[in-house]
């Protein structure tokens, strides 16, 4: 008979995040935008093992909980996958190239920030997905940004921002049904109580978006404009039949098909499209698909605008995601995460303390485990109970989970989210964090609201405060 593994302590479960960020810290200055989190991760995770070995844990426990921790994101690397595929055809069957030329003709840099938050804002409502927003108009926006010569920085700040004030809101969103499933609160019920967090922090974010622009633009001038249009128009057919691509994607997630299968829909009609409406060979597109789009336009500054995609783009990003997952996973079968979790808790003794912990907690799953789905579901089991106690209604629990969880998600680089936004939009989260004004002010103004008291729901009949 085997002894049972020791539990750890805080400080043991505290030193592989400690050496982790640490890493990355010294990491990040030195190497700049080279800096990979993979490298940190894997050691983080030997130490992990290391320490699991020392409390009594077996190698076959500690491989089953990598494994485990893995397999959490497969559905998640699957999707990078196809989104891969879903870039490369519709850049090489021009879809990308035409959504560019409309966004160039209609946008200027002084309102270019803020139609960026809104256009994601409304598609990732429509879809219910903040990563295929990403991965379609996002990409589009990416390149009218290059083209105008606004910071891409900013472009994915607020690019992020409005695909994840959809990803929030949208009845049509996974994490919206999680979150409202795991705290067992309707789901509409669960969206307009999350409204008096949400609206406000959009309200602010578009204003900032709007100061923004007033010194967005670059040294862009008409003609680089006109060259770049041109350019575009020389060397691809720019047919209306193009829109065919993003508005089949959009119906089938509309009709509730999941994202995977909706993305693979887009990307093959983008490959149809390749085909017939530009012309490519087979053999051709099949590279493409492989290994990405390089067009040879003889304008340089476009090539590398619209070159991308493919599966090969994708790699290193996965990589990163598999490390994440493995150190998540180690921390979690080590009991290391729950006694961290735990010991959040037990700073939570009045309302304010509660909705800053169950924040907290989503934000440290979201780091410590990376991924979403986790930073919604393991804060709301064990923090569910809490709220009851607190004669808090369950809304309020649910939509702490998503003001953190779903909204700090993108903000880490190693996060399943974080490192998607990177695969699509090529801008580190490091880089694009400081513009995601939503993203930053959704779990303050949720703060704020904790320690107030304000919209922080009784239940009828319990006649304790609400104040923080």
């Amino acid at each position: 008979m085997t002894d049972q593994p020791r539990s750890p302590s805080l400080v043991l479960s505290l030193v592989p995040v400690a050496v982790v960020m640490t890493i990355l810290g010294l990491a990040i200055p030195l190497l700049g935008a080279s800096a990979s989190a993979r490298l940190p991760l894997i050691v983080g995770s030997v130490l992990v093992v290391l320490i699991g070995l020392k409390l009594g844990y077996s190698w076959k426990t500690l491989q089953e909980g990598m494994v485990k921790g893995i397999s959490i994101g497969l559905p998640s690397i699957l999707i990078l996958l196809s989104i891969g595929i879903l870039i490369g055809s519709w850049l090489a069957s021009g879809v990308v190239p035409l959504l560019v030329t409309y966004g160039l003709q209609l946008l200027t840099p002084e309102v270019f920030l803020v139609a960026c938050c809104l256009i994601c804002a409304v598609v990732s409502v429509v879809t219910g997905s903040s990563w295929t927003t990403a991965a379609t108009i996002g990409v589009a926006l990416i390149g009218v940004a290059e083209g105008l010569e606004v910071s891409k920085a900013m472009t994915a700040g607020a690019i992020v921002s409005g695909a994840y004030f959809g990803d929030k809101l949208s009845p049509l969103s996974d994490t919206t049904n999680l979150a409202a499933g795991v705290a067992e609160v309707p789901l509409f019920e669960h969206i307009r109580h999350m409204l008096w967090t949400t609206v406000p922090s959009m309200m602010i974010a578009l204003g900032g978006y709007a100061l923004l622009g007033m010194r967005a633009g670059g040294d862009s001038n008409v003609e680089d404009i006109t060259l770049l249009m041109e350019t575009i128009e020389g060397n691809f057919v720019l047919s209306p039949v193009l829109l065919v691509a993003p508005l089949s994607m959009i119906g089938c997630l509309l009709f509730r098909m999941p994202a995977l299968g909706a993305i693979l829909v887009g990307g093959v009609v983008g490959a149809v499209l390749a085909l017939t409406v530009q012309g490519e060979s087979a053999a051709k597109l099949v590279g493409v698909l492989e290994n990405g789009y390089e067009p040879q336009t003889g304008v340089p500054r476009l090539d590398k605008l619209l070159s991308g995609g493919g599966l090969e783009s994708m790699y290193g990003t996965i990589g990163l995601i598999l490390c994440a997952l493995s150190f998540g996973g180690l921390m979690e079968s080590t009991g290391m995460l729950r006694v961290i979790v735990q010991a959040v808790m037990r700073f939570a003794i009045n309302t304010g303390r509660l909705v800053l912990a169950t924040l907290a907690s989503s934000l440290g799953v979201n780091l410590l485990a990376a991924d979403q789905y986790l930073s919604i579901i393991l804060p709301g089991r064990m923090y569910k109970e809490a709220y009851d106690e607190a004669g808090l209604e369950a809304r309020n629990l649910s939509r702490c989970l998503e003001d953190a969880g779903t909204i700090t998600s993108p903000l880490i680089p190693w996060n399943t989210c974080g490192a998607t936004m990177l695969g699509a939009l090529k801008v580190g989260p490091h880089l694009f964090a400081p513009f995601a004004f939503f993203n930053l002010l959704c779990p303050l103004v949720s703060v704020l609201l904790g320690f107030t008291g304000w919209t922080m729901h009784r239940r009828p009949g319990d006649s304790g405060s609400g104040k923080g």
